[in-house]
Parts: structure tokens; C-alpha cells; sequence
């Protein structure tokens, strides 16, 4: 169990308090979905749905960038 979860409203890591996902549950998430990087997608994809309501004022391709764009 990862202590790097996302505090929510504002979609901090509880583990370091950097914007989350920080690296490190970056880190462990590619090591969770190595071989699947699809599933890791749809995963981070429906985290992504879920801030963007939470963080309106955000604009989406920042929210895209930080949820999706180290997906590869």
C-alpha cells in the first residue's frame, strides 16, 4: 500500500505533498501496469474525470499533461 494517494479536493500527494500523482506514485504505478501501459492509461484516464471536477480552475490540458502525459 502506497502512502503517495491523492488528497482530494485538491489532488495532492498525502506521501510528499506535491501535485499527484507525484514521481514517486508515478514510479510505482509503472511498475503495477508494466506490460499493460492501456490499462494504465484508462486508469489514469478516469483519475483525470475525476479531478477535472474537482479542479475546475485548472485548464484541461494542464489536467491532461499531469494525469496522462508521462503515460507511455
Amino acid at each position: 500500500m502506497t502512502t503517495h494517494g491523492p488528497v482530494l479536493p485538491l489532488w495532492s500527494c498525502g506521501g510528499c505533498g506535491g501535485p499527484w500523482p507525484c514521481a514517486t506514485r508515478r514510479a510505482e504505478l509503472r511498475a503495477e501496469f508494466e506490460g499493460a501501459p492501456v490499462s494504465l492509461a484508462l486508469y489514469m484516464g478516469s483519475y483525470l474525470v475525476w479531478a477535472a471536477e474537482d479542479l475546475t480552475w485548472v485548464p484541461a490540458g494542464l489536467l491532461h499533461h499531469r494525469f496522462l502525459g508521462w503515460v507511455r
